[in-house]
């Protein structure tokens, strides 16, 4: 039968036989060593990380399906030829290259080029053709997060964890962490061993075999207390998998990672299992326990909501974020609940929490599971969270903490984002909602962003600064239609990196997996304890020394109305544009310090608005209401949709106010007459040059020339005096 035209059911099959050949665990293991090991000297690098993004590296479930299949017969623990494991690691990546294409086929069923061209057809409303992203999409979750994460879900379960497994998560975690650190003291042991062996007794196997004795005395844990922790997450020897007949059918190798050698040793051929594992397992084991089932599903909602509420106090400060808020009518019925409400300025964040998994019929690719499952998950959150946005901006209702304490909304919201967040890994959770979400227009409020505990976590790790991280929130949230990836940490890292930003010409654009390397490699460093640069170069590190990085400090410290719009925009800039803008402000003040007069620098933007800088140190009283006449000048004759001015003391980088205005342009006569005489502003990069030029060569300005601030009146009208 031609390779291409196999089914499935075949390739699975014979995939089955190779994993039962004798000896095959060292292929298991090799493979591991060839995927799942970071080798790097000093610091780690993005090119050390490279190898995990290449679509040729296995998966985690593409792993584990290989144990799964492996402990279906009792297994071969015996070393085989060299020529024999290198055949062995040929056709598991030839049948797994294979199977992955059996599982891309359905997604060009009932395609052709009329239905393309129509777009009368969505191959990816069928749940067959969704088994694919579900299956291969990448892991949403660090395993350092995994285990983090953990003890926080499970603290309030300590005490039936205790009674009925005799240890509680937060002990699990720390053997987890102690296997880590074998594997890197086992590496350089086994580096030595196969030096002093001959080639035909190569094996990684050594790397991943562990016993009780020695992560007992690691840390000095009693032998007990890790036998017992290792025995909950460690298959039998009889286990043989029985319902692990297809590729999406429950395989134990997800729950329990560890195998058991002859000699009693274990073996754990992947860490980032035993983590998943332990965030995962407990709560299958407490749905058993029907009495305690209704406990432990109020304390997992409960952490889903307080981990959000406190990671994004991390951002924007206790003051700023309030948990399980009451919306109340006019009555004093209460409408709908908000589980996270952040208010910053004239900005809303709410957060819509839900702890509903992805079920096992739904990763087989049954249809109306698939839809179900979402509908559960993110759907209701997103409905929820919808019509909470529409009470906060209707004015008839009333916000309140659970105490009954009145919450203080802006007189005017300018923008609400929803955030619809999971609980555990979803797979394909990104590519379900571009299918499934269905959304309503609302003004003011963005297109919802759909994540999981894991991405918020990674959000609010990097962008740890109000301005930084709703600056990425509206631009992420207008370009939702626009960009695809695989998890929303590629979009994160892209972001760090690259600035998120796409040209107006671009209709769609899908990011490789390797753009979150640098974020990865920041994420180890802070919590993993690797030697590696803890943030990308990017958004964060390139201009916070400039000028304007010092303005949008000050912008963020003082969260007004009118400069978070302009705050935004300033970070909308390129690199370069923002050095040579500093310069040009900087140039202003010591104008103004050398002759004690005002000076001022106007510049618009492609995308319909512009800023003028003023620099005087004359009271407000006198500066505010001419630098709001000039910017209402200024932006009718740009005709622009938005216009900031910012007030800067000589003294230094100091912003002393600011002006927005922010409103459709509109023909008025009147303004035609007084703006006909205004300049346009200058490209920045132009402005930096006269500035240049004038150091070189200062010409006398007479009273009568036209102004060199760009007003358009006369010299001896404007700046002189």
């Amino acid at each position: 039968m031609n390779q291409a035209t196999r089914t499935e059911e075949e390739v699975f099959e014979d995939l089955a036989a190779l994993c039962s050949r004798p000896g095959y665990i060292h292929a298991l293991a090799a493979l591991s060593f060839r995927d799942n090991v970071i080798l790097y000297n000093g610091n780690m690098k993005e090119e050390d990380l490279s190898r995990l993004s290449s679509p040729e590296r296995l998966n985690r479930l593409e792993f584990n399906t290989l144990i799964g299949l492996m402990i279906k017969a009792e297994i071969d623990w015996s070393l085989p030829t060299p020529k024999v494991l290198q055949g062995y690691l040929d056709d598991t990546d030839r049948l797994l290259i294979e199977l992955h294409e059996c599982l891309s086929r359905e997604l060009f069923s009932g395609l052709s080029k009329e239905k393309i061209k129509t777009g009368s057809i969505n191959p990816f409303e069928r749940g067959k053709a969704l088994r694919e992203p579900i299956f291969y999409g990448g892991e949403s979750a660090y395993n350092f997060q995994y285990l983090d994460l953990s003890i926080r879900k499970y603290a309030a379960d300590a005490p039936w964890l205790y009674k009925n497994l005799g240890f509680n998560i937060d002990e699990a975690t720390r053997i987890a962490k102690t296997i880590d650190e074998l594997y890197e003291e086992k590496l350089e042991a086994v580096r030595e061993l196969m030096r002093m062996l001959h080639p035909d007794e190569w094996t990684m196997l050594p790397l991943f075999t562990f016993n009780v004795d020695e992560i007992a005395a690691k840390h000095g844990y009693a032998i007990d207390l890790v036998k017992r922790i290792l025995s909950a997450f460690t298959i039998s020897t009889d286990e043989r998998n029985p319902e692990f007949r297809t590729l999406q059918d429950f395989n134990i190798a997800t729950a329990k990672p560890f195998l058991r050698t002859p000699d009693g040793e274990l073996v754990l051929l992947q860490s980032y299992s035993f983590a998943e594992a332990i965030y995962d397992a407990p709560f299958y084991w407490m749905a058993l326990d029907k009495d305690y089932l209704p406990v432990h599903s109020k304390n997992r909602g409960d952490f889903t909501e307080n981990f959000v509420a406190e990671r994004l106090r991390l951002v924007f400060g206790p003051d700023h974020v309030y948990l399980n808020v009451n919306i109340i009518e006019s009555n004093n019925n209460r409408v709908s609940e908000i589980d996270v409400l952040v208010i910053w300025g004239n900005r809303i964040i709410i957060t819509q929490a839900k702890s509903k998994r992805l079920t096992l019929g739904a990763r087989k690719g049954n249809d109306q599971m698939i839809r179900d499952d979402f509908k559960h998950a993110v759907q209701a959150a997103y409905e929820q969270g919808a019509i909470c946005a529409k009470c906060l901006l209707d004015k008839s209702y009333k916000v309140a903490t659970p105490d009954g304490n009145d919450i203080k909304l802006p007189q005017k919201i300018k923008e609400v984002y929803l955030f619809c967040v999971v609980s555990d890994h979803y797979p394909a959770l990104s590519f379900q909602s571009r299918q499934f979400l269905q959304v309503v227009n609302i003004d003011q409020v963005q297109a919802p962003l759909v994540m999981d505990v894991f991405a918020i976590d990674a959000m609010t790790e990097m962008l740890q600064s109000p301005l930084q991280f709703l600056s990425y929130l509206n631009r992420r949230a207008n370009y939702s239609d626009k960009i695809m990836a695989s998890l929303e940490l590629v979009i994160l890292g892209y972001h760090l990196k690259y600035n998120l930003w796409l040209d107006p010409e671009y209709d769609f654009v899908q990011l490789g997996d390797d753009f979150s390397t640098a974020l990865d490699i920041a994420m180890m460093a802070r919590r993993n304890n690797i030697k590696g640069v803890d943030t990308p170069d990017g958004v964060l590190t390139r201009c916070r020394n400039t000028t304007i990085g010092q303005v949008i400090k000050q912008i963020e410290a003082r969260p007004e109305p009118a400069t978070i719009d302009l705050g935004f925009m300033l970070l909308r800039m390129s690199e370069q544009a923002i050095i040579d803008l500093s310069r040009v402000v900087n140039h202003l003040a010591a104008r103004t310090r050398a002759d004690g007069k005002v000076h001022d620098a106007s510049f618009s933007f492609k995308e319909d608005s512009g800023i003028t800088f003023h620099c005087t140190d004359e009271p407000v009283y006198n500066a505010g209401p001419r630098l709001e006449a000039y910017c209402n000048l200024r932006k009718y004759r740009e005709k622009a949709r938005e216009w900031f001015g910012l007030c800067m003391s000589s003294k230094g980088p100091k912003v002393r106010f600011g002006v927005s205005l922010v409103y459709p342009w509109a023909h008025d006569a009147e303004m035609d007459v007084r703006s006909k005489s205004m300049q346009s502003p200058m490209p920045i990069d132009q402005g930096l040059r006269a500035i240049r030029t004038s150091r070189c060569r200062r010409k006398k300005i007479g009273r009568n020339d036209p102004c060199p601030c760009g007003s358009g009146r006369k010299y001896k009208k404007c700046c002189l005096n």
